[in-house]
C-alpha cells in the first residue's frame, strides 16, 4: 500500500507538471513588442500611452532599477481559433517562486481603462470568451522594474535600495508575450488535481478517504492521454468527481476566507512605489469580482484607498463600486496598518479616527473590527483605544512567528491596562498569505487551539506585496472545499461575518491579559534612531499646534488650521506604518522620511509660533513669556498656559575627591568620576542613594549585533554574551547655564564619538542627560546602563494612555523572553515609599535585569536604553552619522513624577516676547488625570474637544475647569459622536466634574455659547 501511495503522488506530481498544466494554454501565437523607457519617476498615464515606443524583443533584457518601462503589445487572433477563449500570456521576467517582491506591470486598454495587474502568479489577461476570430489585439503595459531586494539570502547587504545607489544595470528578462488558447476544461482538471492531491497527502495514511482519494486520483490519470491532454480532460475529470462530491463532516472545522493583498505601505519599495502596488492589485481584484460571484475582496489601510482615489481615479471608482455591492470591503478601520508598541496616546487614536472616518465618508462603512495581520506585537494600551473608536474586534497573525512561547489560544478576549475587553483571533492557518493549499487548510484544523469549544478561525487568502492578491485559481480550490470529505470547510466572507459567528459561538472565551508580546523583531524598537526621532517630535509638536491653535482660536479669533493639520496628522500617521517607524525598511523610505519630519516640524514650528503670537501681546513690551504646552504646571506657569517663569536657587560645583566633579542644587548630589561615570546621585530629602553600591550609571555600552536572521528587525539574546564597557574619556570639563550646572564627558570609541552633557538644573529633582553620538560602527548595539538600588520585581513602561508592569525577573520562559521591550516616555521602578523614573524624548528601546550584589547587599535592578544599531539588510548604511538623545534621570520619581517628567523632556517651553498671560482654555484639579489633546472639533463646528486620561492606574475624581462659556458638555467616541452610555460629565461651577477607573480614557466635547 505505501508504495502505491508513493508511486501514484509521484505520477501526479510529474503529469501536473509536464503535461497537464502545459495544455491549459495548448496554442499561441507571439505578440508584437515595443517598449518606451520614462527617463525618471513614473509618468500619468496618458504620457505613457502616447510615449513613442521601440521594438524589444522576448529574451532581451530590460529595466533598470526602480524603472519604469511602458511596454506596446499588439497582435491579432487568429481567425482558426473562432470560438474558443482566448487571453494573452504576458511574463515580464516573472520569478513564479516570488509571489511578490519583484517586477510587476498594470495592464491598459489604449483609452487608458485599467484592466489587471500582471505579476509572477498571475500572468494572464482574458481577450474574448469566446472570440470571434480576427480581433485586433492591443495593450500597454506599464512596468516597474522593481529590484529583488530580498531575493533568497535575505540578509547580504545590498545599494539596491536606494535610486541614488542603484545603479542602471536592467534587472529583468522578458520571457513571454504571446496570444493563446485557454482550455477551460483542462484548467479545472489543473484544480481538481492540485486539491485532491493536497488533501490526499494530509489525509490519515490508513484512513479509508486517503485510498478512496488516491485510487481516484489514479484512475484519473490513467484516464489523460499525454499526447491528447485536452481531448481527455473531460474523461479525467469524471473519474474524480465522486470524491470530490463527497461531503465534509459535519464536525469538520469551519474557515472564513477573506480575500486578501497583504501590501505594506513602505518596505522593500519607497512610499511612490506603493500607490502603484496597490492600484495594480485593486485592479486585480475587482475584476476578479466581476467574475467570481462569491468571492468577497477586504483590503484595510484608508491610506491606501486615499492614494488610489486621488493618483489611480479609474481604478478607484471600479473599487467604489464593488464597495457599494458590498463585495471589496474596506476594513481595520485604520489609516495604515501601523505599529502599535512605539506610537503615541494621540497617534494611536488618530490611526482610527483619520481610518475611520475615511471609510465613513467615502464609503458610508463603519468597521467594527481592527485588521493588523504583521504587526510586530501589540501594547497593552490598545485594547481601550479600539473600543474608544467605535470597533470591538481585532484580527492578527504576527504573533504565531514567537520564537519561545506559543500563544495559547487562536480566539480570546483580550484585556488591557483599563480592563477593556477586546475579542480577538489569531488565524490557525499562520499565515496572511494563504494560498488555499490543502497543507494550509489541514494546518489551520489541526492547528487551533480552541477546538471543542469553537470551530471558526479566517483564512486571508491571496498574495501580498505585489502578487496580486487573490487568484482564480485560490477561488477555484475553495469552491471545490465548500464540503469537502477529509477537510475543513471553506466559505468566503466578510471579517464582520466572520467575527459575528466566531463571537456567538464563543461566549466564554478565554482572557488574556496585557500586551501581546511578539518574541521576534525586537529590534525594531532601536533601528534608523532619526525616523523614531521625527515621529516622536512629530507627535508632540502636533499637540502644541493644535492646543496654542485651539486657544488662539477661542480667545482671539485666530483661524484654526483644519485642513493643515488635517494633512500632517495623516502624514505622521502614514510614517508608523510598520515597517517605516520600526526601521525595517530600505534606505529610500528613511531617507525620505527624514526629509518628511523636517518639513512637518517645520509647518508645525510655523502653526505654534503663529497662535503663540497671536496670544503673547506686545511684542515690543520687553517681556517675556514662557508657553507651557505639558499638563503640568512647570516653572510657575500652568498647564496649557503662558506667563513669566520661576526659577530656583543655582546649583554648584566641585570638584571631586579622586577626580570629576560634584553637583549639587539642594535637592539632589550627584558625582561623576574621573571616567565620566555617575558613581552616585543622592536624594537628599529622602536620604537615599540611587546608584547600586560599587556600580556606574549613564554607563555606556556596546555589543556585538549579528542576529541569526532579519538584520534590521532582530535582536538575539546571544549578543549580552559579548560586552564592551566604554569608560576611557578625551575630555571632562565643568558647564554652567542660567544656574544649572554640569559636565562635559567626550569619548572615543572604534570610529565613533560621543559627547554628553549631564545638568543639574534649579529646583529640578533630576539629573538631565544630552548624548550626541558620531556613530560609524556596525553591526553593533549602543546601550546606556543604568544600576539602580532597587529592589523591585516589576517596572512600569509608559505605553498609551498609561503604563504596563513588566517582571524583572526570568522566572518564566515568557518572560526571559522580553529581554529587550518598548516605553514610549519613561520606565519606573520603586520599592514602597520611594522610586527612580528614567525618562527619554526619542528612544524606545530598553532591557531591565536583576543581579545579586552579594549575600548582604540584596540586588541591583539595572535599567539600559537602547541608543542604537547598526544592521547592514536592507539598508547598509543604517544610522551612520550624528544622533542626539536626551535623557533624565528622576531619583525619588512617583509613578506620577515619571508621567510629569516624560512630557516635559518632549515638551520644551518656549519662550516668546510679549505682554499678555495666558490662562488655559483647559485646567483639570487632579494631577492624575492627564489632558492629552485639546483642539477644535474636526467637523469645523468649532465646538472644543478635551482628551484626557486618568495617568497612575488608580480612580480619580477630577474637575475640569473651561476658559469659556460652554453648553451642553457631552461625552464622546474618539470620533468625537456622543456616547449613548459610559461616563456623564456633571455641570459643577463654569466646569464640568468626571470620576475616572484607572487608566480610563474620556473624550468631552462641548459647544461654545
Amino acid at each position: 500500500m505505501h508504495d502505491d501511495r508513493t508511486l501514484v503522488e509521484a505520477r501526479l506530481k510529474r503529469v501536473l507538471d509536464e503535461r497537464i498544466r502545459p495544455a491549459v494554454h495548448p496554442e499561441s501565437v507571439p505578440l508584437d513588442v515595443a517598449v518606451w523607457t520614462a527617463p525618471g519617476e513614473p509618468v500619468p498615464v496618458a504620457e505613457g500611452l502616447a510615449a513613442p515606443a521601440v521594438s524589444i524583443a522576448v529574451g532581451d533584457r530590460w529595466g533598470a532599477p526602480w524603472g519604469t518601462s511602458w511596454f506596446r503589445v499588439c497582435g491579432t487572433v487568429p481567425q482558426a481559433w473562432a470560438g474558443r477563449t482566448v487571453e494573452a500570456l504576458l511574463d515580464l521576467g516573472f520569478d513564479e517562486n516570488m509571489p511578490g517582491f519583484q517586477c510587476e506591470g498594470l495592464v491598459y486598454r489604449p483609452d487608458g481603462t485599467p484592466v489587471k495587474g500582471l505579476n509572477p502568479r498571475n500572468q494572464w489577461v482574458r481577450i474574448g470568451a469566446p472570440v470571434a476570430g480576427g480581433e485586433d489585439v492591443l495593450l500597454h503595459i506599464e512596468a516597474a522594474s522593481n529590484p529583488v531586494i530580498l531575493d533568497y539570502h535575505p540578509f547580504l547587504p545590498t545599494q539596491l535600495g536606494d535610486k541614488e545607489t542603484a545603479g542602471s544595470e536592467p534587472q529583468y528578462t522578458l520571457a513571454r508575450m504571446d496570444l493563446a488558447v485557454f482550455d477551460e476544461n483542462v484548467w479545472n482538471l489543473v484544480q481538481d488535481l492540485e486539491v485532491l492531491g493536497e488533501l490526499m497527502a494530509e489525509l490519515p495514511v490508513e484512513g479509508a478517504r486517503r485510498w478512496d482519494v488516491l485510487r481516484a486520483v489514479g484512475r484519473a490519470l490513467d484516464r489523460v492521454d499525454l499526447q491528447d491532454v485536452n481531448g481527455t480532460a473531460a474523461a479525467a475529470r469524471a473519474e474524480l468527481a465522486t470524491v470530490l462530491a463527497a461531503p465534509a463532516e459535519p464536525s469538520a472545522h469551519r474557515i472564513s476566507a477573506v480575500g486578501h493583498a497583504h501590501i505594506d505601505s513602505a518596505w522593500l519599495w519607497p512610499l511612490r512605489e506603493t500607490v502603484r502596488k496597490v492600484a495594480r492589485t485593486t485592479s486585480n481584484m475587482t475584476a476578479l469580482l466581476e467574475d467570481e460571484p462569491d468571492f468577497v475582496f477586504a483590503m484595510s489601510q484608508a491610506q491606501q484607498f486615499a492614494w488610489i482615489k486621488e493618483h489611480r481615479p479609474e481604478v478607484y471608482a471600479k473599487v467604489k463600486k464593488a464597495v457599494a455591492d458590498g463585495r471589496f470591503v474596506p476594513s481595520g478601520g485604520m489609516w495604515v496598518e501601523s505599529d502599535t508598541n512605539m506610537p503615541g496616546s494621540e497617534a494611536m487614536a488618530r490611526q482610527f479616527v483619520h481610518g475611520k472616518r475615511f471609510f465613513l465618508d467615502e464609503f458610508g462603512v463603519e468597521n467594527d473590527e481592527a485588521w493588523l495581520p504583521d504587526t510586530f506585537g501589540f501594547a497593552a494600551g490598545l485594547p481601550q483605544i479600539i473600543k474608544a473608536a467605535g470597533s470591538k474586534w481585532l484580527l492578527t497573525q504576527k504573533i504565531s512567528w514567537s520564537q519561545t512561547n506559543k500563544f495559547p489560544h487562536h480566539t480570546f478576549q483580550w484585556e488591557g491596562i483599563d480592563g477593556t475587553r477586546i475579542f480577538t483571533h489569531f488565524p490557525p492557518v499562520d499565515t496572511y498569505n494563504c494560498s488555499m493549499k490543502g497543507s494550509e487548510i489541514a494546518h489551520a484544523a489541526k492547528n487551533f487551539k480552541d477546538k471543542g469549544v469553537a470551530r471558526h478561525s479566517l483564512a486571508p487568502t491571496g498574495w501580498g506585496d505585489g502578487g496580486g492578491g487573490t487568484t482564480r485559481e485560490m477561488v477555484a480550490k475553495a469552491a471545490r472545499m465548500r464540503s469537502l470529505e477529509g477537510a475543513a470547510t471553506v466559505t468566503w466572507e466578510t471579517p464582520a461575518e466572520f467575527f459575528t459567528k466566531a463571537e456567538a459561538e464563543y461566549p466564554n472565551a478565554p482572557v488574556w491579559v496585557g500586551e501581546l508580546y511578539l518574541e521576534l523583531h525586537r529590534a525594531t524598537l532601536t533601528s534608523q534612531a532619526k525616523t523614531k526621532q521625527g515621529n516622536r517630535r512629530s507627535e508632540h509638536l502636533l499637540r502644541e499646534a493644535e492646543l496654542w491653535a485651539a486657544t488662539a482660536a477661542v480667545r482671539t479669533g485666530f483661524p484654526y488650521p483644519y485642513a493643515e493639520l488635517d494633512r500632517i496628522w495623516k502624514t505622521v500617521l502614514l510614517h508608523q506604518f510598520h515597517d517605516i517607524l520600526p526601521g525595517s525598511s530600505i534606505a529610500w523610505v528613511h531617507r525620505e522620511a527624514e526629509k518628511t519630519y523636517a518639513a512637518v516640524a517645520d509647518e508645525l514650528n510655523g502653526i505654534v509660533a503663529a497662535a503663540q503670537r497671536a496670544l503673547a501681546g506686545d511684542p515690543a513690551s520687553g517681556e517675556l513669556l514662557v508657553f507651557n504646552s505639558a499638563p503640568h504646571t512647570r516653572s510657575g506657569v500652568p498647564a496649557g498656559g503662558a506667563g513669566a517663569v520661576t526659577v530656583g536657587s543655582p546649583g554648584r560645583q566641585a570638584p571631586r575627591e579622586g577626580g570629576g566633579y560634584v553637583l549639587d542644587n539642594g535637592l539632589l548630589q550627584v558625582e561623576i568620576d574621573g571616567r565620566g561615570l555617575v558613581v552616585s546621585a543622592y536624594d537628599i530629602g529622602a536620604e537615599r542613594e540611587t546608584v547600586a553600591p560599587g556600580q556606574a550609571a549613564n554607563l555606556l555600552q556596546i555589543h556585538p549585533d549579528f542576529p541569526n536572521m532579519w538584520d534590521a528587525w532582530d535582536v538575539d539574546a546571544f549578543y549580552r554574551n559579548t560586552v564592551t564597557d566604554l569608560t576611557e574619556i578625551d575630555e571632562l570639563t565643568p558647564v554652567e547655564d542660567e544656574g544649572a550646572v554640569g559636565v562635559r564627558i567626550v569619548r572615543s570609541f572604534g570610529d565613533s564619538r560621543v559627547t554628553q552633557v549631564l545638568t543639574l538644573s534649579p529646583g529640578a529633582k533630576r539629573l538631565d542627560i544630552d548624548t550626541e553620538v558620531d556613530w560609524h560602527e556596525t553591526e553593533k548595539f549602543l546601550k546606556a546602563a543604568f544600576p539602580l538600588d532597587i529592589h523591585a520585581e516589576r517596572y512600569a513602561s509608559e505605553t498609551q494612555f498609561g503604563h504596563f508592569y513588566r517582571a524583572t525577573h526570568t522566572n518564566t520562559s515568557w518572560e526571559a523572553a522580553k529581554f529587550e521591550a518598548c516605553n514610549h516616555r519613561f520606565v519606573h521602578l520603586e520599592e514602597p515609599g520611594w522610586g527612580v523614573a528614567l525618562v527619554n524624548d526619542s528612544t524606545y528601546g530598553h532591557d531591565v535585569t536583576r543581579t545579586v550584589r552579594d549575600s548582604n547587599a540584596g540586588t541591583t535592578t539595572t535599567v539600559r536604553v537602547s541608543l542604537l544599531r547598526a544592521p547592514r539588510f536592507p539598508d547598509p548604511e543604517t544610522d551612520q552619522g550624528v544622533h542626539r538623545f536626551r535623557h533624565a534621570l528622576a531619583p525619588g520619581a512617583t509613578i506620577g513624577d515619571a508621567v510629569r517628567e516624560g512630557f516635559r523632556i518632549n515638551l520644551p517651553e518656549r519662550r516668546v516676547a510679549g505682554d499678555r498671560t495666558v490662562a488655559p482654555l483647559v485646567t483639570v484639579d487632579n494631577d492624575a488625570v492627564v489632558v492629552s489633546a485639546v483642539k477644535l472639533a474636526d467637523d469645523a463646528s468649532g465646538d472644543v474637544v478635551v482628551r484626557l486620561y486618568e495617568s497612575t492606574g488608580g480612580r480619580a475624581r477630577v474637575r475640569l475647569g473651561f476658559g469659556f462659556e460652554f453648553a451642553d458638555p457631552k461625552v464622546t467616541d474618539l470620533l468625537e459622536r456622543p456616547l449613548a452610555e459610559g461616563n456623564v460629565p456633571v455641570r459643577v461651577d463654569g466646569g464640568v466634574q468626571l470620576s475616572l477607573r484607572p487608566f480610563e480614557l474620556v473624550t468631552v466635547r462641548l459647544t461654545r455659547r
